[in-house]
C-alpha cells in the first residue's frame, strides 16, 4: 500500500489526475499510430527543449510515464513510441513492458530498448543521469501542478517529436473545453466542499495540488486544505475519519474505485458516514482511477465529470 501511495502521488502528482474514459479523442488523443512516424509539415531539427538537443526526430521513444505516454499519443507521436512502462494501459495500443516500471527502472534496463528519446516525470534513483551519460537523451520534468504546467509538457513533446502543431491543437482544445466546463458549472450560492478519496486509507488532496487547483476554478472548496494549512504533507494529506465527519462535504469524489473497490455502497456501510450530506443526497461520485492521476488531456474528462455532479443550490 505504501508503495502504490508513493506512485501515486508523485504520478499525479500515480500519479497521483490517474482523471477521466469518455474525451481524448475531442483533444486528439487515442488515435491509431501510423504505420511510420512522420513528423508535421514545417518540423526542422535540430530542435531544442530545455537542456536536450535533438538532431533528429526520434522514432525510439521510451514513456516511463502513463501520463507521458497519453500526451504522446495524443499529440500524434505515438507510432514514435517503442516501449512504455508497465502502467500505461492508455491508449489500448501503447507498447506495454512490464519489465518496465518507473520505480524500479535502470539506465541499463531502459537502454536495452536503444532509445532516441525517454520521457520522464518521475526518477527515483538516477536513471535520467545514467542515460544521459549514455547519450540518450531525457525529458525529464516534474508531476504537473497546474493546468498551465500540462499545457507547457504536451507543447515541450511536440516540439522534440516534431509534432508541434499537433500538440499546440491539442492544448487549444483542452483551453476551449475547460471554459466551457467551468462557465457550465451550477453557481451555486456557497462554495460546494468537497472530499477527494484518494485510497481508502483516507489520503487526499489539497488545492495546491494539480486536481485541486483545477476543482478551485469552479469554486469549490476543498476539506482537506484546513487539514493541512502548512503543507507539510506536500499537498497529500492522510485525513482523519474525524475530520472528514466534521467537515460534512456535499460531495464526495472517488479516485479508489479500481484500486480499492470503493462505492457509493461501501462509503454508505462506513460508520456514521451514512449521515454525511455526500452520501444523503446522493453525491458520491465514482472516478477511474488513472484518469484521475493523470494530467494529460483526459483531465478535460475528470472535470466535466465532477462538474456534472455538483449539486444546484
Amino acid at each position: 500500500m505504501q508503495r502504490r501511495h508513493l506512485l501515486g502521488r508523485l504520478a499525479l502528482t500515480t500519479a497521483a489526475l490517474t482523471a477521466l474514459a469518455t474525451g481524448l479523442a475531442a483533444c486528439g488523443g487515442g488515435e491509431t499510430p501510423a504505420e511510420t512516424p512522420s513528423s508535421a509539415p514545417g518540423a526542422q531539427y535540430p530542435v531544442t527543449v530545455g537542456d536536450i538537443t535533438l538532431d533528429a526526430q526520434p522514432t525510439k521513444i521510451v514513456s516511463l510515464s502513463a501520463t507521458g505516454t497519453e500526451m504522446l499519443y495524443a499529440i500524434g507521436a505515438g507510432a514514435q513510441v517503442a516501449a512504455v512502462d508497465s502502467t500505461s494501459n492508455f491508449p489500448a495500443e501503447a507498447p506495454v513492458k512490464p519489465e518496465l516500471t518507473a520505480m524500479d527502472a535502470t539506465a541499463e534496463s531502459v537502454a536495452s530498448f536503444a532509445p532516441d528519446l525517454v520521457v520522464l516525470f518521475f526518477d527515483p534513483g538516477s536513471v535520467a543521469e545514467g542515460l544521459k551519460a549514455l547519450d540518450i537523451p531525457v525529458y525529464l520534468t516534474p508531476a504537473a501542478t497546474t493546468i498551465d504546467d500540462s499545457y507547457t509538457q504536451l507543447s515541450d513533446l511536440g516540439k522534440l517529436t516534431g509534432h508541434a502543431d499537433q500538440a499546440e491543437t491539442v492544448v487549444a482544445q483542452m483551453k476551449t473545453d475547460i471554459t466551457e466546463i467551468v462557465a457550465s458549472a451550477p453557481k451555486t450560492v456557497a462554495p460546494v466542499t468537497y472530499y477527494w478519496e484518494s485510497d481508502d486509507t483516507y489520503y487526499s488532496l489539497t488545492s495546491t495540488t494539480f486536481v485541486g487547483s483545477l476543482l478551485k476554478q469552479v469554486g469549490m472548496e476543498n476539506i482537506a486544505d484546513a487539514a493541512d494549512p502548512e503543507g507539510k504533507s506536500f499537498g497529500y494529506p492522510q485525513l482523519s475519519v474525524e475530520h472528514i465527519l466534521a467537515s460534512d462535504p456535499a460531495m464526495i469524489l472517488l479516485a479508489d474505485t479500481k484500486c480499492c473497490g470503493q462505492n457509493a455502497e461501501t462509503v454508505a456501510k462506513r460508520p456514521g458516514w451514512d449521515d454525511l450530506a455526500a452520501v444523503k443526497n446522493g453525491k458520491v461520485v465514482a472516478l477511474d482511477d488513472d484518469i484521475a492521476s493523470r494530467w494529460g488531456p483526459r483531465v478535460v474528462d475528470l472535470l466535466r465529470t465532477v462538474v456534472a455532479a455538483i449539486p444546484a443550490s
